[in-house]
Order: C-alpha cells, then sequence, then structure tokens
C-alpha cells in the first residue's frame, strides 16, 4: 500500500486554498436522489470518500458527468429502487444516509450498515428513532438495515444528544413527509446548514439549519423537473482548521483561502491560546486566514463539544502540535471513546502523554524524533503528518488511504507551503 514520506523540521510559507466540505459532500450527493432531474453539484473535493458515494450512486442508475475534477452534473431520473448493499456501502460510514434519502423518495430503504473509520462506537439509535418518529417500521437483520412506511408523517423529534448523522438522515426523509417536521436538539455544524441549504435549493422549505431546532414545512415534489438544481458546497471546515494547526507546529506564515471565518473561530481561538497568531482577512473576493506560528508555542486545554465548540475532528491534529507545547496540555475528549488511537504513534516519536478515560495529559518536549507510523484512522493520519512535520529526521506514514478518504491532495498543498513530503505508490 501507498505511504508517505516526509523530512521534518521545513518551516511552511505560501499560500493554499480550501476544498469544498467532505463531510457535507457526502450527505448532499446520496440528497440529490431525492429531486428527479439534474443537479450540478460544484466544489466538491476530489477524495476516496465521495468517490465511493459516487461509485453506488451509479450502481442505482444514477448518471453522473466531470463537468471537472471538482464539479459534477448528476441526472437522477433513473435511479433504481434497489437495496444498497454493495461492497462500496461498508467502507464509509456516510453511507448510511442513502437510508433516510431511500426512504424518503420510495418509502423504504434497505442499506448495508456500514463502515468508516474505528473510533468508537457510533451508533445510529437516533436515526431509527427518527425514522420511526415519521411513520416507518425498522429492522436490522445481520448487518442488514430495513426501513418501511406506508406513508411518512411529519412528526416532533427530539435528539437526545445533537447528533450530526441523525439530524441529517432525519432530513433527508422529512422533506418528503406529509405535514411539519420539528428537530429539536438538532446538530448545528455547517455542513448540517449546507445540506439543508441544498434540500432548499431542490425546492424544500427546511428553516432553522445551524439552530437547535430545525422545521421542515414544505415537501419535495417527486415528480420529475427540467429545471436544474445548481448548488455550490461550503469549503471544510476540518481541512481548513488541519492547515491553520500544520502552520502553527511547523513554523513560518501561511495564508489558507477559501474559508468561512465563522466556522473557524473556536479553532483560532485554541490556536492563538498558544501563541501563535490568526487573522482572518477579505479582500474583496473572498475570506482567507493568515497564520503566523510562534518561536515558543505554550501549553493549553482543548474540550471537543458539538459545533460551535472545538471540534473532535480537530483533537488528534491539535495533539500533535501540542507535543511541542511549553508546559503541560490537557485534552478532553467528549465525543468518541476511542480517538486517542493515535497516541502509541506520538510516543513512538518521542512525546509524552498520559491517557485516563477520556481525558490526554500532554507534556511538551523538546523534540520528536522521524520514525514508521501508522494512521489509524482519518483525523490520526492528518495528525501523524503534522508530527512528521514537526519531527527531526524522516518519517513514514502507511495505512494512508484513511487520510484519502477526507484530505484532497494534501501532500501537494503541503509541498506548495515548502514541506518535504512524498507519496510513494506501491503497485500491486
Amino acid at each position: 500500500m501507498d505511504y508517505y514520506v516526509v523530512n521534518g523540521g521545513k518551516r511552511l510559507n505560501g499560500t493554499i486554498r480550501i476544498s469544498g466540505a467532505k463531510n457535507a459532500a457526502v450527505g448532499i450527493l446520496p440528497a440529490a436522489i431525492l429531486f428527479s432531474g439534474k443537479c450540478y453539484i460544484d466544489n466538491l473535493p476530489d477524495i476516496e470518500d465521495v468517490r465511493r458515494v459516487i461509485e453506488i450512486m451509479k450502481e442505482m442508475g444514477a448518471s453522473i458527468e466531470y463537468i471537472t475534477s471538482n464539479s459534477i452534473l448528476i441526472d437522477t431520473t433513473n435511479v433504481k429502487d434497489m437495496d444498497i448493499v454493495s461492497p462500496s456501502v461498508r467502507k464509509m460510514r456516510a453511507s448510511y444516509y442513502f437510508a433516510g434519502a431511500m426512504l424518503g423518495k420510495y418509502s423504504h430503504a434497505c442499506v448495508m450498515l456500514p463502515g468508516g473509520c474505528e473510533i468508537g462506537e457510533r451508533p445510529i439509535d437516533q436515526h431509527i428513532y427518527g425514522f420511526e418518529a415519521l411513520g416507518a417500521k425498522v429492522k436490522i437483520e445481520g448487518n442488514i438495515l430495513k426501513v418501511e412506511a406506508e406513508k411518512l408523517t411529519g412528526a416532533n423529534i427530539r435528539l437526545k444528544c445533537p447528533s450530526v448523522g441523525a439530524t441529517i438522515n432525519i432530513m433527508l426523509a422529512a422533506v418528503c413527509a406529509e405535514g411539519q417536521t420539528i428537530i429539536r436538539n438538532a446538530a448545528r455544524e455547517p455542513h448540517v446548514v449546507d445540506v439543508a441549504n441544498f434540500l432548499n435549493a431542490m425546492g424544500a422549505r427546511v428553516k432553522g439549519a445551524g439552530t437547535d431546532t430545525i422545521r421542515i414545512t414544505v415537501p419535495l415534489s417527486k415528480h420529475s423537473s427540467e429545471k436544474v438544481c445548481r448548488y455550490s458546497l461550503i469549503p471544510d471546515q476540518i481541512e481548513a482548521g488541519t492547515f491553520m494547526i500544520a502552520a502553527a507546529a511547523a513554523g513560518g506564515e501561511v495564508i489558507i483561502r477559501n474559508i468561512i471565518p465563522t466556522h473557524l473561530k473556536v479553532i483560532a481561538d485554541a490556536i492563538m491560546n498558544t501563541g501563535a497568531y490568526v487573522e482572518f482577512l477579505d479582500d474583496g473576493n473572498e475570506f482567507f486566514a493568515k497564520i503566523t506560528a510562534s518561536m515558543y508555542p505554550a501549553s493549553t486545554m482543548i474540550t471537543t463539544e458539538p459545533y460551535p465548540g472545538f471540534p473532535t475532528d480537530l483533537q488528534q491534529p491539535m495533539m500533535a502540535y501540542l507535543t511541542l507545547a511549553k508546559g503541560k496540555s490537557m485534552i478532553i475528549e467528549n465525543i468518541y471513546e476511542n480517538r486517542f488511537n493515535h497516541v502509541p504513534q506520538l510516543e513512538k516519536m518521542g512525546a509524552k502523554i498520559k491517557i485516563n478515560d477520556r481525558i490526554a495529559l500532554v507534556e511538551g518536549t523538546d523534540k520528536l524524533k522521524g520514525a514508521d507510523l501508522e494512521a489509524s484512522d482519518l483525523r490520526a493520519g492528518a495528525a501523524l503528518i503534522i508530527a512528521a512535520l514537526m519531527a527531526d529526521g524522516e518519517s513514514r506514514i502507511s495505512n494512508i488511504h484513511y487520510i484519502d478518504r477526507g484530505y484532497e491532495k494534501i501532500d501537494e498543498k503541503l509541498r506548495s507551503l515548502g514541506a518535504d513530503i512524498k507519496r510513494v505508490e506501491i503497485k500491486d
């Protein structure tokens, strides 16, 4: 399998551009099934998770034409009502969005339970609760989720916790239900808002996305449309945050373009607490961030929380950065119980980290040493790249198929900033 070779110690300087949001893309693409016509989607990240969703949609009968590497034209006119049980489904967590989309479109769905990164339990009980509240009957047989309804009827749904996956999946089904649906304690993440905006672009009426109460009042038409739905995805909050942390970790000054500053405020605050400087600017065309690293980063405390709190997806990259911060940092992981899987890899490089349940204590050390490393999941892979950029000597990072799931050409973007990183391809 392919791997990265990173020679650390190079300062990062220059400008990069952030790709479209992975977590929005994997919800918006299945949502296109609900629109019987053509959808033009722009700012789509060229990543493995997107390619897998597109593969599933093609198997269903969708016609998909790439206009550029980041824009596609989808024609869902000939999408078939079929079971979603191909091997592609098991390769990614977000394949469960096909359940909500198919339930909305055809009043039933049969979807293989998904795979994805091993970062702890991520049950779908709230998805099931939402589907049942809309009038569906749900069964799980082996690893197959079966959902069926005579008709979907709007409902008042209160989630036990603000789950992104459940919020999006319930929206996908509810936009085809009769009557009003209210989702309370809804997730507020930017990609939830983006999916809601896409549904509105297709003709639904979804209000309140970005708050904890979402109202869906007008159902989508299931009739074929001659209209082309056009939509451009938001930039990726997590990719932007990853590069902000990498810039602070590796030193120098980096400009990150195609961002939404409000999505990044809590990340910027965490980075500035270490002594680095983050400035959000607007050149009249778009927003961008300028990150200036500190020569002597200081320790800090990080607590992961649902948006607008510090995102769990950036906990691992931030921990890598803090391994060289002066003093002792504390990281509290409130979202996933197994999101410290990367710690043994950082310890191989000389990091000093103690784990107690969901709390990590990171004692800053003078230097990290290059090592042979294995990514255990998507964001752990990003963390190891950041650690390798800071380390003395050469690091080899394997299992980079995880990184391919969510970062578009991360090695090319880092090289454009002066990093010494290359991808070594292993041919079968």
